[in-house]
């Protein structure tokens, strides 16, 4: 399509005009509100999520500031001719001379006004910065000044109605068996790893297991490990794949004892014919360990958890379970949202975008587990998760950021500063850190806008939802370890070197090996 803006020219002159009751108004024109280029801008579809754009600027106003640079220079000490005195050179003669130094300057004004205008002026909901080296854009000695790019813009879609929605959600009561989980796992950091009582003793959820492991797909050994130390959980991650039933082959394994572990490999495996297989990982159970507990001082609830008794330490538990049900319940809902309201529109979100935001997403989602108050250890175990299959969940939680969003833009929704000052102050409160010091972290990190988007789509989803009608259903097992973030992780890869190396997931892809050179 095509969108050709031909603004009006600027006004130099007060200008009377009559208003709605028929009196002369008089409209001041602001002098020192930039002028408006004159621009045909053309737009067009060139794939999934993404646009190409060319713009043409008309030739009079580039002229008029070449016009202006080079009576600049005439008129000031800065140009040096030789055989002239400064400030007495032919205008001619400072234009030959500084024509490529002006030519540059008068690009970056024009190309960013330009940019500007485009952006106050069309409907553009871009992605990433636009495709565009200023280095290789050049303004013509005579003619118009054109520039062209492509950009990664959201996808367009028409937002069904998200009003009274009909949605599950999950409910539980926690039982004290699971109340005393949580509480070891809160202390767990602060005890002591001992060997396991029993002759032998025998392998149990949140043990800490030592093992030998051989690693095979089919008749070929693609790795061995020795002496590996893991935490037993339901799920085992390793860098480049998982298993997905680990603690219930694990339990009850004494020293000595052999188990047989299906690995589902990561889809972002560098080996493109492992991507997504399952190979079988042999444990030789060396050693088994518990952890006992600490013992709860005063000094301990107070340096590390903010209470001074035991019964305040009971209510903490049982907060950091409320929130992390919250979590699963929210996260229950973003799904069912996006399966009502994004159900209508068939998306289709290219690869080489998927890469690109791989890393914003990831961290987006890092930070909602933190909000929900998952720890360290839990957060690393769900990451891993996702990065197995980096793109499929790059997928999914894109396209719950285009509902959400598009939900904000309809409701004009907005992130103040204020809100983001007082979310970097709830996350030093909890963390513990100073809010200085919590704004610097993610300023470095990158993270600051992944907040922000964060509030957003929080306020989004807190409108949906409070609009929704609800059916509770008990937490199924697989939502119960899901919330309780059960995934040990450990370094090791399964398929050694770098064909275990997961793909890097921001990486353009491989060419084709029969593709011509610089193709």
């Amino acid at each position: 399509m095509a969108d050709e803006t031909t603004p009006d020219a600027p006004p130099t002159d007060p200008a009377e005009a009559p208003n709605a009751a028929g009196d002369a108004v008089t409209a001041v024109a602001d002098p020192d509100a930039p002028i408006k280029l004159v621009q045909t801008v053309e737009i067009k579809d060139v794939g999934p999520c993404k646009k190409h754009i060319k713009v043409t600027v008309d030739r009079q106003q580039i002229d008029e500031r070449f016009d202006e640079k080079f009576t600049e220079l005439v008129r000031s000490d800065r140009p040096s001719v030789r055989g002239f005195r400064p400030g007495k050179a032919p205008r001619k003669m400072i234009e030959r001379l500084y024509r490529e130094t002006v030519a540059d300057e008068v690009k970056s004004q024009v190309l960013m006004a330009s940019l500007e205008q485009l952006a106050d002026e069309q409907s553009i909901s871009p992605l990433s910065p636009p495709d565009l080296d200023p280095g290789a854009i050049e303004i013509p000695e005579e003619g118009a000044f054109v520039y062209e790019f492509d950009i990664e813009v959201r996808p367009e879609f028409e937002l069904p109605s998200y009003k009274g929605l009909k949605l599950r959600r999950p409910t539980h009561t926690f039982t004290p068996a699971e109340v005393e989980k949580e509480k070891r796992r809160l202390l767990e950091p602060y005890g002591q790893l001992v060997p396991k009582d029993g002759n032998p003793p025998a392998v149990e959820l949140d043990d800490t297991v030592t093992a030998n492991v051989e690693i095979k797909f089919g008749d070929r050994v693609l790795n061995t490990l020795q002496e590996v130390r893991f935490k037993v959980e339901p799920r085992l991650a390793l860098s480049d794949g998982v298993a997905e039933d680990f603690g219930v082959k694990m339990a009850g394994a004494k020293p000595g004892d052999v188990r047989t572990v299906d690995i589902t490999l990561s889809q972002e495996l560098a080996a493109e014919a492992l991507r997504g297989r399952k190979v079988q990982a042999t444990f030789t159970v060396l050693e088994v360990k518990t952890t006992r507990p600490p013992e709860l001082t005063p000094d301990l609830l107070e340096d590390q958890f903010g209470v001074s008794t035991p019964d305040a330490f009971d209510e903490l538990v049982g907060a950091h379970l409320g929130r992390r049900l919250e979590y699963t319940q929210r996260q229950a809902a973003r799904r069912q949202v996006l399966e009502q309201i994004g159900a209508a529109s068939n998306w289709e979100l290219p690869q080489d975008m998927l890469r690109r935001q791989a890393r914003k997403t990831l961290a987006r989602r890092v930070m909602e587990m933190k909000n929900a108050g998952l720890s360290d250890q839990q957060i690393a175990g769900r990451r891993r998760l996702l990065e197995q299959d980096v793109l499929r969940s790059t997928a999914a939680a894109l396209k719950e950021h285009f509902v959400l969003q598009k939900v904000a833009e309809v409701e004009k929704l907005e992130i103040e500063d204020d809100d983001v000052d007082a979310e970097v102050e709830r996350i030093a409160d909890q963390s513990g850190e100073s809010p200085r010091k919590v704004r610097a972290r993610l300023e470095k990190e990158d993270l600051m806008e992944a907040v922000a988007t964060d509030l957003l789509e929080r306020k989004a989803l807190d409108l949906i939802l409070a609009g929704a009608t609800y059916e509770d259903y008990e937490l199924s097992p697989e939502q119960k370890s899901e919330q309780a973030g059960e995934v040990a992780t450990v370094t090791a890869q399964a398929v050694p070197g770098e064909e275990g190396q997961p793909a890097d997931p921001t990486a353009p892809p491989e060419p084709p090996a029969d593709a011509p050179a610089g193709g």
